[in-house]
């Protein structure tokens, strides 16, 4: 298996010097020299190979206004769009999938357009990136959230595919020691969307985060079986804060939305419950009653930048898994502080020195979880 690790600031300025590049060209003074010639050559080519390449993205059915996974996605493309001079609608786009069926042929749109790179946004796109790389062997493409497998479940690596993955047990371990400091009945809930190994990460994440602060914490959880149905979301989000449960950790997507609309209607009316965001910074949908704790960031922006810069300049991570965790700054939690205690903050940062250092593997299933709470004397 290849894994390929990023550097954030070798990366930034490798950004800056192609941005730089893609504004080039002659000075206000003639060039006379040789070397100067030669420059306006390289600025110029940089100039057409900017102009030329194009990436797109297809959402999955969360749609691009999730205000969590997909919108993460988008940002980052935005971002790496503008910064290099191209044209939203042409250089760089976005298709909007509405149901599963969707996802084949808005990928192989972008195919025949000729993208230099198009994303795959969501585990749910597995299978249909695998079947249109297959089709389209000299379009590039990159699955985020998962790796391509077979039907016995192999890995599958293709040489047209990059894989971008996150250790979101990670993160969701350090939004669960939040929780932990802050809830008053000793009852939390999660909420996934559709049940899967990424998503067991999280939950995985957050309990054992949980369960490392505070063992005696009791945990509901459940999942929707959708990444778009806010209003599932408020039904299951109503049944746990009335279970008892005053602080919910959402990763849902869009059914995640609902969750929000339930605790501040609750708080509207005084009950001080919170929700745990997810992906993004979720500090703006908890507003006006100022319901979000915190949020478990995963950058997937970042991801979507690095990986389409690193194409655009001919290093197509292909065949191999792109990893972002808490090393890669993928994962974490917002920036958003002003609902978390100093004393949850301080103590986050203490259970990250030791998740780098290697002195707690955080786990990522069931099986890990028992063995890991086992260790911990549960």
């Amino acid at each position: 298996m290849k894994k390929r690790k990023f550097g954030f600031m070798l990366s930034l300025a490798l950004a800056t010097g192609t941005l730089l590049a893609a504004c080039g060209g002659g000075g206000a003074d003639e060039q006379t020299t040789d070397e100067n010639a030669q420059n306006n050559t390289d600025n110029n080519t940089q100039v057409e190979e900017t102009v030329d390449f194009k990436v797109g993205m297809v959402t999955d059915v969360g749609g691009i206004d999730d205000k969590s996974f997909n919108q993460s996605a988008w940002e980052g493309l935005t971002k790496f769009g503008q910064e290099n001079g191209l044209t939203e609608g042409e250089g760089y786009r976005y298709l909007q999938s509405t149901s599963d069926v969707d996802y084949e042929p808005n990928l192989t749109k972008f195919a025949d357009a000729g993208y230099g790179l198009t994303y795959g946004v969501g585990f749910l796109l597995e299978n249909p990136v695998q079947n249109i790389a297959a089709q389209f062997p000299e379009s590039n493409f990159a699955l985020i959230d998962s790796l391509l497998t077979d039907e016995n479940w192999n890995v599958v690596w293709m040489d047209n595919v990059a894989n971008i993955t996150f250790k979101e047990h990670q993160g969701s371990f350090l939004v669960g020691v939040v929780a932990a400091k802050h809830t008053k009945t000793n009852k939390v809930g999660f909420i996934g969307g559709v049940e899967s190994g990424l998503i067991k990460k999280f939950e995985v994440g957050f309990i054992a985060g949980l369960k490392s602060v505070n063992p005696d914490i009791e945990v509901i959880s459940q999942y929707a079986g959708d990444f778009n149905n806010a209003q599932k979301g408020t039904d299951i989000a109503n049944t746990m804060y009335q279970q008892g449960a005053d602080i919910i950790y959402h990763a849902a997507g869009g059914t995640g939305n609902g969750v929000f609309t339930e605790a501040k209607s609750r708080k509207k009316n005084g009950e001080d419950v919170w929700v745990i965001g997810v992906d993004r910074d979720q500090h703006e949908e908890g507003l006006p009653e100022n319901v979000t704790l915190t949020s478990m960031i995963k950058r997937v922006d970042v991801a979507v930048y690095e990986v389409s810069k690193e194409t655009m300049e001919g290093n197509f991570p292909g065949g191999q898994e792109v990893v972002f965790g808490l090393e890669e700054e993928g994962v974490g939690i917002a920036p958003t502080t002003e609902n978390v205690s100093e004393e949850a903050l301080a103590l986050v940062k203490d259970y990250e020195q030791k998740i780098l250092s290697g002195e707690i593997e955080v786990p990522l299933d069931d099986a890990q979880l028992e063995t890991y709470l086992s260790g911990l004397g549960q």
